[in-house]
């Protein structure tokens, strides 16, 4: 078995005490200090994550916008640079390989960023694919360093610590900056339901980033809260609300596909599925208000006659709610909001309801 890589910030990680393990074949920090307090200062101030792990590839050529709607769900036709669009990329049968981002960078660019336990899938999946098509795929993983800056001060953070004037991106929009001798990209997406930044850059430039970050104070924020941030506001991880079995109709994200747009790897069975129903669904399970008992990651989930029904996704005692909730993938047939089921947790039923996906409100800045 191979050993896990280490990003650009590895031993900046090691110097400030991170709780380090491994995800997505990467040894990356978990948490710095406590993972509610990280979640606190996202959510109310700032904070900033080492997402160097993620994967990036550059699709160019005479064909290369014709490529990325044959691979990719969302419409990218016609897009002015600067546009980034969220979807997936699909097997023939509506399975998931990946979820990702695509950045229209114009003049037949594209840049694609996916996540870091399928880089070598998904890059194998690309260029398999692309045969046929006057394109050139650029594998730029290893070059470039990624952190996120996240929560309402990350746009005066970026001004004032890092010199980056970032006002002018709306959301879902990137620009790329000359800055010390090299060529930047930073755009304002997130993925923890807060205003935020993405900044892209070779190792040194990152490594610069984060150590004028740390010397202002911004507090360093590991994976665990970035799961607990997307999950409080419904956002899908792959592996777990996302996979080869589960599609995005299945996962309520039908509205990053668009099979009515000519042809796309996959289009023909999610059109199939939105015409003859699914047989799962991914919903969001509440527990009673007053029990503190909390639901995990494949914990099953079980209807009022002892019927398992299917199974928990991810759980957490949110933080900003203090509630036990969950996502699930179960049968279609009890996914109306309001139905009554059980989760099982410890051997033990607890009478829960389905709810909505979202458990706290997105903050974002459009």
């Amino acid at each position: 078995m191979s050993e896990n890589k280490k990003t650009c910030l590895y031993d900046n990680h090691v110097k400030l005490g991170a709780v380090i393990s491994p995800f997505g074949g990467f040894e990356m920090p978990i948490r710095y200090t406590d993972i509610k307090d990280e979640h606190l200062a996202v959510r109310q101030k700032v904070g900033v994550f080492d997402v160097s792990h993620m994967g990036e590839v550059e699709v160019s050529g005479p064909d290369a916008e014709r490529f990325v709607q044959h691979v990719f769900t969302n419409d990218v036709s016609g897009a002015e640079p600067g546009k980034i669009f969220y979807g997936m990329m699909l097997y023939p049968e509506g399975g998931c390989v990946d979820d990702l981002l695509v950045y229209c960078e114009g003049e037949g660019k594209f840049f694609l960023v996916i996540n870091a336990a399928n880089i070598d899938k998904d890059v194998e999946w690309i260029k398999r694919n692309a045969e046929g098509f006057e394109v050139e795929i650029d594998h730029q993983s290893d070059y470039y360093g990624q952190i996120a800056v996240q929560g309402p001060e990350s746009e005066a953070t970026l001004r004032e610590v890092l010199g980056l004037e970032a006002a002018d991106l709306v959301f879902y929009t990137f620009k790329k900056v000359e800055t010390m001798g090299e060529t930047i990209i930073v755009s304002r997406t997130g993925y923890t339901g807060e205003d935020g930044f993405e900044i892209y850059g070779s190792h040194s430039y990152i490594v610069g980033c984060w150590e004028k970050l740390m010397s202002a104070g911004v507090k360093p924020c590991g994976l665990g809260c970035r799961d607990t941030l997307r999950f409080e506001v419904g956002l899908p991880l792959y592996g777990d609300e996302l996979s080869a079995e589960i599609s995005p109709v299945m996962a309520g994200l039908s509205m990053f596909t668009k099979p009515d747009k000519k042809e796309f790897i996959g289009s023909e069975a999610l059109l199939k599925q939105k015409a003859e129903g699914v047989s799962k669904k991914l919903v969001g399970i509440a527990l009673a208000e007053t029990d503190k008992a909390i639901p995990r990651h494949g914990y099953e989930v079980v209807d009022n006659e002892g019927n398992t029904i299917g199974e928990v996704t991810t759980g957490y005692r949110t933080i900003m709610t203090d509630k036990s909730v969950c996502l699930a993938l179960i049968d279609a047939s009890y996914a109306k909001l309001g139905t009554g089921l059980n989760v099982r947790i410890h051997k033990k039923l607890h009478p829960a309801e389905v709810v909505k996906k979202r458990f706290y409100d997105k903050s974002y800045k459009k």
